[in-house]
């Protein structure tokens, strides 16, 4: 059996201009951490002795014979790839509810393609577990998605991503004391809204509008050196952190209606009067997890005037996708 080990993102600047359509115009760079909570893709051989010869199993069991009768999108276009002979039992586990804004689906994609490929004994690079996430979720399964998420669940870490114009990328680890992560680790707080929603959905919006937004996304753009210079200072106050990602929710909300609702609206002024200095929704928006930016001093007050919500404490990670258990048959 192989286990993977695979984290969820939060991505605090730049989200946006990680789409295709964006940066290779006009290139494009996100700041996002990886943190440790994770999706968990268990693979092994399935026994001849079942009627059928796959059974994948997350929040429904399919017990199938033919790879073209798989349901779920990805796993169908995963195995299809990656051709494979003998029958396969394919479990899903994930710390943290799907569809939430946390680019659950690429760790999902990463996991599954780094235990598959552990299986059949060979090594992936965490470039090459980015690389065909991407490919497996922009080109196959051809879903209207950014290139951010894939990086980040392969690689792991406090990075600065870079999307150039001919559509590469780099991986850059943010320069910072470790003191001034672990204060700002401390100063953010997440909540789970209870609101899930298909961000394909509310992307495809966002990027029909990509010539309207144009100058936001260079504003959000810029924000990632900002909120960059400000993690290197010394001497820079960390709130200001917590105030740019006010001014970054402000343009992102701008982007498309179908980001923010008035429930969101509601659950982030509220935060805002009990101490939050700023904050955003993760991921496409439209519902998930909210990150805060809040003193330690005020969070108390904030979890009370947010009771109704559920809580997830969190520390940032590095490892990005592993392989936790490796027991080849």
């Amino acid at each position: 059996m192989i286990l993977t080990q695979t984290p969820y993102r939060m991505s605090f600047f730049g989200g946006g201009t990680d789409y295709p359509n964006y940066y290779a115009q006009n290139g494009g760079q996100v700041l996002s951490t990886t943190f440790n909570k994770y999706c968990y893709i268990s693979c092994r051989k399935l026994p001849p002795f079942f009627e059928h010869k796959h059974r994948i199993v997350y929040s429904l069991v399919e017990d199938i014979i033919r790879i073209s009768d798989i349901k779920h999108p990805a796993v169908r276009a995963i195995l299809s790839e990656f051709e494979t002979e003998h029958g396969l039992e394919i479990h899903h586990d994930g710390d943290l509810p799907a569809r939430a804004g946390l680019g659950s689906s690429s760790s999902f994609v990463v996991g599954l393609i780094h235990a598959l490929r552990a299986m059949n004994g060979q090594i992936s690079s965490k470039k090459f577990l980015a690389d065909e996430a991407l490919r497996i979720e922009q080109d196959v399964l051809a879903e209207t998605v950014g290139s951010q998420d894939q990086i980040a669940a392969a690689y792991g870490g406090f990075n600065n991503i870079i999307f150039n114009t001919d559509k590469s990328y780099v991986v850059r680890p943010v320069i910072a004391k470790k003191k001034r992560l672990s204060d700002l680790n401390q100063n953010l707080m997440l909540f789970f809204t209870g609101l899930t929603r298909f961000a394909s959905e509310i992307a495809k919006h966002q990027v029909n509008k990509t010539a309207e937004n144009n100058s936001s996304l260079h504003l959000m753009s810029e924000q990632v050196d900002e909120a960059l210079s400000i993690l290197a200072s010394s001497t820079q106050s960390l709130d200001d952190f917590g105030e740019l990602l006010d001014d970054a929710w402000q343009l992102k909300k701008g982007l498309s209606d179908k980001i923010s609702s008035s429930i969101v609206n509601e659950i982030y002024e509220a935060a805002r009067s009990n101490g939050a200095l700023g904050g955003k929704l993760l991921g496409a928006g439209g519902g998930g997890f909210i990150l805060l930016y809040a003193k330690p001093e005020m969070q108390n007050k904030i979890k009370e005037a947010l009771h109704q919500l559920i809580h997830i404490p969190f520390k940032f990670e590095s490892s990005g996708s592993t392989i936790s258990i490796y027991q080849p048959e």
